[in-house]
């Protein structure tokens, strides 16, 4: 079953621990837009257990190393791709780590 979940981390406590809780049993973390620098939200990945993890950012991120797949790109031109059927990582510099 796919379950997408948005998770607002400035919603308070209540916010934080359903993000928490939401990251930690999720089949694939998908983080775009943020170079991972700004806490809370910044360590919210370390909560992730699982083995699909895609980072999507412009500049080069402190999480790189525990990515499955990166691209370094626009988040705004990756999606835009994706919306219109193209391939997703067209064109982008990826890095797969598996």
């Amino acid at each position: 079953m796919t379950a997408y979940d948005v998770i607002i981390v400035g919603s308070g406590p209540a916010g934080l621990s359903a993000a928490v809780n939401a990251i930690r049993h999720a089949d694939m973390l998908i983080i775009g837009g943020t170079s991972l620098t700004v806490y809370p939200a910044a360590g919210l990945v370390d909560y992730y257990e699982g083995n699909k993890l895609v980072l999507i950012n412009k500049s080069v991120t402190a999480k790189e190393a525990h990515a499955d797949l990166v691209i370094t790109e626009p988040i705004g031109q990756v999606f835009q791709r994706c919306v219109l059927g193209e391939n997703c990582s067209e064109d982008a510099q990826t890095s797969d780590r598996r």
